[in-house]
């Protein structure tokens, strides 16, 4: 989804990424903030990142929470509860995993791959054809290529995209390996502030139920008679709580009262709701 500036030309945003130049949190901070000038913070963990943001070292930071093949980022969950930023946008970026290596590479030279373990786990179904190779976690796609391009061997591979291969100067080995041709990355536009953008349509929430009979189904029920969409459901663990869950959940609607009395109600059925942001949903584009 492209965002409409709001600013003057000669501001530049700086924008909080995990990973570095190519990785696929730059395409996606490229791609959402394309009507802007930014600069990315470069971050190799999630933790980093949101610290660049809460010191104000970045304007916004973008975040991967899940993907349509290895599923949601959990961690970054419990980051999202920690910092208390505000979701003001979201991009979901379709996503084209290639296996990289230097010039005259033949998969048969290839010993070592390494990768982002998100990337790797949606190119399972190709990486477990692989016979005799070892396969290692990154902080990031695009320092995996980097590094190959150090290295000098045809041994080692990397699981990055095509700009990663360009900028390294690698080539591909074998192209679109990840498991499922439909696949994309969600990613959140997180801010220190809390106003929503206008035209808002869609809303992060988290809360926590009683354990009880019937707990999560009663508030969930108030969504469903207030004529909200839910889109995503997500539990995570209260620390120092066995069998005790906060409830993350994303909602779209049509009239933004019915959202607003969904909330009023649900208030009176639920602990702790916290609204992390409302903004406008984005559009799922295959390519």
């Amino acid at each position: 989804m492209k965002r409409k500036s709001t600013r003057k030309k000669s501001t530049t945003l700086k924008i909080a990424i995990q990973g570095i130049a190519a990785s696929f949190h730059e395409v996606a901070a490229n791609s959402y903030f394309s009507s802007e000038s930014i600069q990315t913070v470069e971050c190799l963990n999630f933790h980093v990142l949101c610290q660049k943001l809460e010191s104000g070292e970045a304007d916004y930071a973008v975040m991967a929470i899940e993907n349509s093949i290895a599923g949601s980022i959990l961690p970054n969950y419990f980051l999202l509860q920690q910092f208390h930023f505000s979701i003001v946008g979201e991009l979901y970026l379709p996503i084209h995993m290639h296996l990289l290596g230097l010039p005259g590479t033949k998969l048969s030279d290839v010993r070592t791959i390494e990768s982002h373990p998100m990337a790797i786990r949606q190119c399972s179904e190709f990486l477990y054809s692989l016979k005799g190779v070892d396969i290692r976690e990154s902080d990031d796609t695009a320092l995996s290529a980097k590094k190959v391009s150090q290295q000098k061997s045809k041994t080692i591979a990397a699981i990055a995209n095509e700009r990663a291969a360009k900028l390294f100067g690698l080539e591909i080995i074998e192209k679109r390996i990840e498991t499922h041709k439909k696949n994309f990355t969600r990613f959140l536009i997180l801010s220190r502030r809390t106003t929503p953008p206008k035209g808002s349509n869609k809303a992060s929430l988290s809360f926590e139920v009683a354990h009880a009979v019937g707990s999560l189904a009663e508030v969930l029920m108030t969504f469903k008679l207030n004529k909200l969409n839910l889109t995503k459901i997500q539990s995570i663990p209260i620390i120092g709580k066995p069998n005790e869950y906060s409830i993350h959940i994303d909602v779209e609607w049509k009239s933004y009262g019915s959202f607003h009395a969904a909330v009023r109600e649900a208030l009176h059925q639920v602990r702790n709701l916290n609204i992390l942001g409302e903004y406008k949903k984005g559009k799922i584009e295959y390519r």
